[in-house]
C-alpha cells in the first residue's frame, strides 16, 4: 500500500539567480544534514535543534525549517526503498565519493515519492543544488535524467518497492530477526513506516482530556491522539500543566513500584522528566539525578509547568553517594533507542551493532550502582527503550545471576491495569512497535521497551 503523501509548508518558485532560488538553501539544509546522519552518524535531533543545530538548519526560518525535517524525517523513514527506486535509474552504482551527489537524489526522491511538492520543483532545485556545488557539476545532467524518471514511474513502481523491501540497515534487521523472530520483525519493521501517534499521561480524569484533545484513553490510561490539531504549547491544558506528552510505554516502569507514597524515590538518568512527574503525582518524595545541566534545567522547567517539585541533583551517576538510601530506585538507563524508531527514523543509520554493546556494558555498570543506592528491601525497577535483549532480558538475567543481594520481583498478571499483554513468563515486561494493535497503522503501536522489577535483599 502507498503511504499518503504529506503537506509541507509551502512549495518553492524558481528564479534564474540560483542564490535567490526560493526554497534553494532548505534542500541545501536537507543534504548536508542528510549525510551528516547518514556519514558522520550524528543524532538528527541533534542536528535540527532550534537552539544547538547545526548552522544551516538554525539559518533557516521556521517555514523551512519545518520543511527540512519532513524531508529528513521521510528520507530516512524510507530510506531503503528510495535507494532501490533510485538504483534502478543508474547505469552502474554511485562511486563510493559521491556520498554529496547520493544525498541530494535522495532529497529529491523523499519530496516526490512521498511528501506534498510538486515534482517539477523538487526536480530543478534538486539539478540547481547539483550544479551549484563543484563536487555534483558534472552529474547535474544525471540527477535531472533520473528524478524525471522516477517522477513518471512512481505510481508503477512505488507500491511494489515497498512491498519487497524493509526499512533498515542490515545489521539492525537481523538483530530484530535474531531477537524476535521473523514474523516479529517484519512488523516492527512495518510499523516503523508510520508517525508514532501523540500519547499523553495526564494528572487526572483520561477521559475528559481524550475529549479536549480529541483522542482515546488506552487500556493503561494514557491518553493517543493520531493528529495533532496545533502546536503541543497550543493545546487546552498545556499552560496549566495538566498533561504532558509521554509514549505510553515509557510510561509503565514509573507504575512498577506499587504504592509509593510517602516514600523516598530516585529516578536516576531522570530527565525530561516524565517519570519523574510521575512518581511524583503517586506521592513519592522524588529525587531526580541526571548528567547534563542542559537536560536536568529541562527537567526543571517541565516541573514548573506541571506545578511538581523534585530534589534535582546533577551528577554523573556512578559518582552519586546521597546520605541516606532511598525506599525505591527507577533507573531508565541510556540505551540504543532502537525502540523509538516510529519518532527517530536515524537510529538505526547512527547506531551499530559495537554501540548496543557498549550501552549494555554502561548499562549493567550503572544499575550495579542503583543497587547500593537503595536499602535492604527496596525496590530497583531497570528500563530502557531498547528493543535488543542484550540491553535487556539478557543483561537483566545475567545481572540477577551475578548479584547475590539482588532478587527478582516478578510483575503479576492482573497487578496492573492494561499490562498484561506485555508480561514476559520471567514477570518482565517488553513493548514492541507492533504491539497494542487498535485497527490503524496512525493509532496501534508503542515504543519498545524493556522494563523488569527487584528488589534488594541485604
Amino acid at each position: 500500500m502507498t503511504p499518503p503523501r504529506r503537506r509541507h509548508p509551502g512549495n518553492p518558485q524558481h528564479t534564474a539567480d540560483d542564490e535567490s532560488v526560493a526554497g534553494l538553501a532548505a534542500r541545501k539544509a536537507a543534504a548536508r544534514l542528510l549525510a551528516a546522519v547518514i556519514d558522520a552518524r550524528t543524532p538528527l535531533d541533534g542536528l535540527t535543534d532550534n537552539e544547538h543545530g547545526h548552522p544551516q538548519y538554525k539559518a533557516l526560518d521556521g517555514r523551512d525549517r519545518a520543511l527540512v525535517r519532513a524531508i529528513l524525517v521521510t528520507a530516512l523513514r524510507y530510506r531503503t526503498t528510495i535507494a532501490g527506486l533510485l538504483s534502478k535509474r543508474l547505469e552502474k552504482p554511485l562511486p563510493p565519493n559521491a556520498t554529496a551527489l547520493s544525498h541530494i537524489l535522495h532529497v529529491a526522491a523523499a519530496q516526490i515519492l512521498f511528501l506534498d511538492v510538486p515534482d517539477s520543483a523538487a526536480v530543478d532545485l534538486a539539478v540547481t543544488h547539483a550544479k551549484s556545488d563543484p563536487r555534483t557539476l558534472r552529474f547535474s545532467g544525471l540527477v535531472n535524467g533520473v528524478l524525471r524518471s522516477l517522477a513518471r514511474a512512481k505510481e508503477a513502481e512505488l507500491a511494489p518497492a515497498l512491498a519487497a523491501t524493509n526499512e533498515a540497515p542490515q545489521w539492525f534487521s537481523e538483530r530484530l530477526t535474531a531477537a524476535h523472530g521473523a514474523d516479529k520483525a517484519r512488523a516492527i519493521l512495518a510499523a516503523h513506516r508510520h508517525e508514532a501517534p501523540v500519547d499523553f499521561t495526564v494528572k487526572a480524569d483520561p477521559a475528559f482530556w481524550a475529549e479536549r484533545l480529541g483522542g482515546i484513553v488506552l487500556p493503561i490510561g494514557t491518553v493517543r491522539v493520531e493528529k495533532l490539531s496545533a502546536n503541543v504549547i497550543d493545546l487546552p491544558g498545556f499552560g496549566d500543566g495538566a498533561w504532558w506528552v509521554q509514549d505510553a510505554a515509557a510510561s509503565l516502569p514509573a507504575r512498577l513500584f506499587g504504592d509509593i507514597r510517602g516514600q523516598r524515590v530516585a529516578d536516576l538518568c531522570a530527565a525530561p522528566g516524565g517519570k519523574t512527574a510521575q512518581l511524583i503525582l503517586a506521592g513519592a518524595e522524588v529525587t531526580a539525578v541526571d548528567t547534563s545541566k542542559n537536560r536536568l534545567a529541562r527537567l526543571a522547567q517541565n516541573l514548573d509547568r506541571l506545578r511538581l517539585a523534585a530534589d534535582l541533583v546533577q551528577t554523573d551517576l556512578l559518582d552519586y553517594r546521597p546520605a541516606q538510601l532511598f525506599d525505591a530506585v527507577l533507573l531508565d538507563a541510556p540505551c540504543s533507542s532502537t525502540g523509538t524508531v516510529r519518532r527517530h527514523p536515524d537510529v538505526p543509520w547512527t547506531k551499530t551493532m559495537a554501540d548496543v554493546e557498549k550501552l549494555a556494558d554502561l548499562q549493567r555498570r550503572l544499575l550495579a550502582h542503583a543497587v547500593g543506592l537503595v536499602r535492604p528491601g527496596g525496590r530497583i525497577v531497570f528500563s530502557n527503550c531498547s528493543l535488543d535483549p542484550i540491553e535487556g532480558e539478557e543483561l537483566y538475567g545475567a545481572f540477577l545471576a551475578g548479584t547475590p543481594d539482588v532478587a527478582a520481583d516478578p510483575i503479576r498478571p492482573g497487578e496492573i491495569a492494561g499490562v498484561d499483554p506485555f508480561l514476559t513468563p520471567e514477570g518482565t515486561l517488553r513493548t514492541t512497535p507492533a504491539d497494542l494493535d487498535l485497527g490503524s497503522a496512525g493509532i496501534s503501536g508503542l515504543d519498545g521497551f524493556f522494563a523488569a522489577r527487584m528488589r534488594r535483599t541485604m
